[in-house]
């Protein structure tokens, strides 16, 4: 049986990244790289090697593969797992090959020639200053939610559904806007490994407050094979909406409004870096005591 070539799976990530919205877990590629390939049964069962408990050969190759596109600088990816493309990824669908060995092969080696010549240099001592942590604070949330709210719709669609993965979602899915009849994408939350919630998702990106009505417009699109929905809003939820959202003889709707949204970026790091500043103190009392 003839292997998959690596021309295959190279332009087979890129393009299910492409069909899956910028991003997805490494599961999900490889379904989506499986399904785009047309492979066989025998191809995806495949054993890399003969030692007991190794991986499949398309597992195994893929992952190499997306390690040689992330540093040509097609993808990215985050502690959680999950890939995405990169803006220069974002506009590429086949690589060649030879020239992604030759970037990479050409980092590698200036990297092992980096590390020969390393040299640990301590910086000279520098003023402290006072940081007023409240103005920071107000300045990248500002910041961050004038970009969220003048993002384009379908683009802040893409960004909740990489939210939704970073969060332990998956099979995270956009829909058609024409057909969403309330409702923007879904996804399954994996809770372990007996519980998941299938839940259907909508993104408001709002800079007033969002009332019950559109709790309910979710609530009335949710298909019956859904166990809760979701709303994202970059705006605030009035307690009308709070309240229908937890009311206890319906579908329950999940609220997240735009500091939570913020909070989340933060958190996962997308789109939001965080430098610790270092705060030098010297006791001068250990010097005279000791």
């Amino acid at each position: 049986m003839t292997k998959v070539s690596y021309q295959q799976l190279y332009d087979g990530t890129l393009q299910a990244l492409h069909k899956l919205g910028g991003s997805a877990t490494i599961h999900e590629i490889h379904d989506e790289v499986v399904a785009i390939l047309a492979l066989s049964d025998e191809e995806i069962a495949l054993p890399h090697g003969s030692r007991p408990n190794s991986p499949t050969d398309i597992k195994y190759r893929l992952g190499w593969v997306r390690t040689w596109l992330k540093r040509y600088g097609l993808l990215e990816n985050s502690g959680k797992g999950v890939w995405s493309l990169t803006r220069q990824g974002r506009g590429i669908t086949v690589v060649d090959i030879k020239e992604v060995d030759r970037v990479v092969q050409a980092q590698i080696r200036k990297e092992k020639e980096s590390q020969k010549k390393a040299d640990v240099s301590l910086d000279d001592s520098k003023d402290l200053l006072d940081i007023d942590v409240t103005a920071l604070e107000e300045t990248w949330r500002n910041t961050l939610n004038d970009v969220l709210t003048n993002m384009d719709p379908t683009a802040f669609e893409r960004l909740c559904q990489r939210i939704l993965r970073e969060s332990g979602f998956t099979k995270v899915e956009v829909t058609q806007a024409s057909h969403d009849g309330g409702i923007d994408g879904k996804g399954i939350l994996q809770v372990n490994d007996f519980l998941s919630f299938r839940v259907v998702f909508q993104c408001k990106r709002y800079s007033g407050s969002v009332g019950p009505d559109v709790v309910q417009k979710l609530r009335g699109a949710m298909p019956g094979s859904a166990d809760r929905g979701l709303i994202v809003t970059t705006g605030h939820f009035t307690q009308g909406a709070i309240k229908e959202a937890s009311h206890e003889h319906k579908s329950p709707i999940e609220l997240v409004d735009g500091g939570e949204l913020l909070n989340r970026l933060k958190e996962l790091e997308l789109g939001v870096a965080t430098e610790m500043v270092e705060k030098v103190t010297v006791d001068p009392d250990f010097f005279a005591n000791i």
